[in-house]
């Protein structure tokens, strides 16, 4: 009774996206063995954005796994990236939420019904996914419930609809290996953030590496490999994010290029501290100096 099935599911706000349907992801029906159907909680459209980069890991981070991951989706969140995940807890959950903090869409693909809301500690993060323009998907049907094969199949998925898979901390028996398989087998490209070696939760990245995955160690290395589809997106609130001093250097920086010695004169601070700004700022890229090396531009 396929009617009575899609007003149930209508009542739920749940979605159904069939393989011949226009909206049907087309990097996901091209893996060898697409899902037939997928059901979708938020916005559908969002499966065919062409910058979807996948990010897993461990489900106990360090705070270094935690933080690497921060940065790094922050960064590609500027590139415009959308950024597919499982919603599990540890390195998922927190991709997750550095997409919503840096206003970029997400999806989480469920290894159950995408009416079940699995772990449910996850449940304010899985409704602040729908809220802000993401998605939820399963390509189970709703009321399945989790058993831990149907984890497994989740991960083809993930990386069926990336252009590649970002691997943070996992031990040697991590699920993240099982995914970079599936990207390996796809076609996709596989990148890991190494780790310190006296880390267990380093064998599952410094494995990737050592069999041809591309280390990252800035957004950079990831960027690279899309050059001919990515465009950075404006930061109109750029200089909402900076504080003092360094907020200070590129208000004055956006009249015109400066010296070291133009910054002191306007801003009378510290030459000390300055310097130590405007270090901190070219890090970052926010600042950079002239093909000449002499002036400093934003």
């Amino acid at each position: 009774k396929p009617d009575s099935i899609m007003k149930s599911l209508l009542k739920k706000n749940i979605q159904v996206v069939t393989i011949d349907h226009p909206e049907y992801p087309q990097a996901l029906s091209r893996i060898s063995d697409p899902p037939i159907c997928l059901y979708v909680k938020g916005d559908k459209k969002i499966l065919s954005h062409p910058l979807i980069l996948g990010v897993v890991g461990t489900r106990k981070p360090t705070s270094y796994g935690i933080s690497a991951t921060e940065r790094i989706v922050k960064e590609l969140a500027q590139y415009g990236f959308t950024i597919v995940s499982g919603l599990a807890i540890g390195i998922d959950s927190t991709a997750h939420w550095s997409a919503i903090r840096s206003k970029t869409q997400t999806i989480a693909v469920l290894g159950c019904g995408v009416d079940i809301i699995y772990p449910p500690s996850n449940r304010s993060l899985y409704n602040c996914i729908i809220d802000k323009g993401g998605a939820i998907i399963s390509e189970f049907p709703p009321g399945a419930t989790v058993h831990p094969g149907l984890f497994v199949a989740r991960n083809r998925i993930i990386s069926g609809l990336a252009r590649g898979i970002l691997v943070v901390e996992g031990s040697d028996k991590s699920g993240s290996l099982i995914t970079a398989r599936y990207v390996g087998e796809q076609g996709r490209d596989v990148f890991a953030i190494p780790s310190p070696i006296t880390s267990p939760l380093s064998a599952a990245p410094h494995y990737l590496l050592k069999n041809g995955a591309k280390m990252v160690t800035s957004v950079d290395d990831i960027v690279e490999e899309y050059t001919t589809i990515v465009k950075r997106s404006e930061k109109k609130d750029m200089i909402q994010d900076l504080k003092g001093l360094e907020k200070d250097i590129v208000e004055y920086i956006l009249n015109e290029p400066f010296t070291i010695d133009d910054i002191v004169t306007k801003i009378q601070k510290p030459v000390e501290s300055i310097l130590h700004s405007v270090s901190i700022l070219e890090i970052q890229g926010v600042i950079a100096k002239n093909s000449e090396g002499k002036l400093y531009v934003k």
